[in-house]
């Protein structure tokens, strides 16, 4: 356990075992005073890497600023591909939101949201689909099929040189579109099987009980905007309550952290008020 200026830091709590492994996540909070944790919210905050790469480890400063505007947070990490495909990744999530809404952790249950960027950012959309909860995603990949089939043809899929388990979340991926690696990384989250497109494509399957949803995309990044328009469009044809903000630039995800905090939090005050939330939806991890 780690205690620095009064946020104390739990980590690699085991939420889960999967095919007897264990899976784990941090904790962070502050402790917000006698009588008053327990109407506290809490977010399950997602890392990001495509579904292949990242560690919980790297969420670190969006954790901080999380709890700093008076959330307990849950980073979970969660099985990845190529090893583990669609939908390993969302059920592993969903069962790190059991976990916390089980533990000894005083919050509302009532008011807990998922918040992640990239990869991170369609896992927490689709625990918003499952759940009802809200959720904030920066520059998550949601019609996967979508995608694929624009490139059909046109661009190999190609991985990333990057060094992505070197780098902060706020530095990968921040020199605009590349459709090669964008495609790998979709393909390799249904594991090369393209009949799980669909199943995959989170734009395809929102429904009225979906939570509220707050997306950001920078208008020339590793995303096209068309994606996360897309996704509002289909959210408001089921009567889904949406706020889009696009960012000029190149910067992906946590890139712009600076650019989208403040109305990602505005957000999920309104998103978590006393009025608006319900008893979340349970749901089979």
């Amino acid at each position: 356990m780690l205690t620095d200026d009064a946020i104390t830091v739990l980590h690699n709590v085991t939420y889960a075992t999967a095919d007897g492994t264990p899976l784990a996540l941090d904790t962070y909070e502050r402790p917000a005073g006698i009588g008053t944790d327990s109407r506290r919210p809490g977010i399950v905050l997602i890392h990001g890497g495509g579904w292949f790469r990242g560690d919980k480890s790297k969420e670190l400063a969006l954790a901080t600023r999380l709890v700093d505007a008076g959330y307990v947070v849950f980073v979970p990490n969660y099985r990845l591909t190529p090893e583990h495909i669609f939908p390993t990744g969302r059920d592993d999530v969903l069962a790190a939101a059991a976990w916390a809404r089980a533990s000894d952790y005083a919050f509302d249950r009532s008011r807990m949201a998922f918040f992640g960027g990239s990869a991170g950012g369609n896992l927490a959309i689709e625990a918003a689909v499952s759940t009802g909860c809200p959720a904030v995603s920066w520059s998550g990949i949601f019609d996967l099929e979508a995608i694929v089939l624009a490139t059909d043809g046109s661009v190999a899929a190609t991985p990333t040189t990057q060094d992505l388990d070197a780098m902060r979340s706020a530095d990968i991926n921040q020199t605009g579109r590349d459709d090669a690696f964008l495609r790998w990384v979709i393909l390799e989250e249904v594991g090369q099987q393209r009949e799980l497109l669909v199943a995959a494509s989170t734009t395809r399957h929102v429904t009225a009980t979906t939570g509220q949803v707050y997306l950001a995309n920078s208008l020339a990044e590793f995303v096209p905007v068309s994606d996360p328009v897309a996704l509002q469009h289909a959210l408001a044809e089921v009567g889904v309550a949406s706020v889009l903000q696009l960012i000029p630039g190149t910067r992906h995800a946590e890139g712009y952290l600076e650019q989208a905090i403040e109305g990602s939090l505005a957000f999920l005050r309104r998103a978590l008020t006393a009025d608006q939330t319900v008893a979340p939806r349970a749901v089979q991890a």
